[in-house]
């Protein structure tokens, strides 16, 4: 095998290649997969807060008490004291760290942008990763998981099951960081955001059906793929 920007290739197949062919057998498996299940961009980004350290269906239950306490927009969120927006959120664990978390981003866009979400949005993927960043308890996965599924621009979101499915199938060393394992898929792919909305929602649903912490390889799409 030789290695290529990290990521090992072998029978002399490009990167691109590999990626394509990994993304294409995911697919033929599931099927678009239609992601991410929100009824605005504000609730996108909401979500992308919460499911931190979570599973979905925990999210899902979170943002229908907001729903149902018809406070899920920002100056309700923002008026809201900590351990009432806690109490409601408390579904999705880690509630007050996470409160804490979600009103760090109310208050930035309340404060900054009039708590206008398509002004935070409307800039380019560069500048509002950089943006996003600046608020306390938006870490690299959420801030782009905020861009890729709430501004639609292209940007990898790269999550604990990406990193464990390239692992696992010798496509990556173990440990790769961030920001080289989102490099592999903005080097080596048309950068639209379509494609990798779908490519992350794909290893979403091997990780979480197949290569799980004890994997069930014998059923899962990528059996015998290198």
């Amino acid at each position: 095998m030789s290695c290529t920007k990290g990521i090992n290739v072998a029978n002399e197949r490009s990167t691109a290649t590999v990626l394509g062919d990994m993304y294409e057998r995911l697919l033929a498996r599931f099927g678009p997969r239609n992601w991410w299940p929100a009824d605005s961009p504000f609730e996108v980004c909401v979500g992308a807060v919460l499911t931190q350290n979570t599973a979905w269906r925990n999210v899902v239950k979170a943002i229908d008490n907001l729903k149902d306490a018809a406070v899920l927009d920002p100056f309700s969120i923002h008026a809201l004291e900590h351990h009432e927006l806690a109490g409601l959120i408390q579904p999705a664990g880690y509630y007050n760290v996470k409160a804490k978390r979600l009103r760090n981003f109310v208050d930035h866009l309340v404060d900054v942008h009039s708590g206008d979400i398509s002004s935070l949005l409307a800039g380019t993927a560069d500048a509002l990763r950089l943006e996003l960043l600046t608020v306390n308890g938006i870490g690299k996965e959420t801030a782009d998981s905020m861009i890729l599924y709430a501004a639609e621009k292209p940007v990898f979101v790269v999550d604990a099951y990406t990193k464990r499915v390239l692992e696992r199938h010798g496509l990556i060393e173990e440990g790769l960081d961030y920001d080289r394992v989102q490099a592999l898929f903005h080097d080596n792919l048309t950068g639209t955001a379509h494609l990798y909305n779908d490519f992350h929602a794909q290893f979403v649903a091997v990780g979480h059906n197949y290569c799980k912490k004890k994997p069930r390889c014998d059923e899962c799409p990528l059996a015998g793929f290198g």
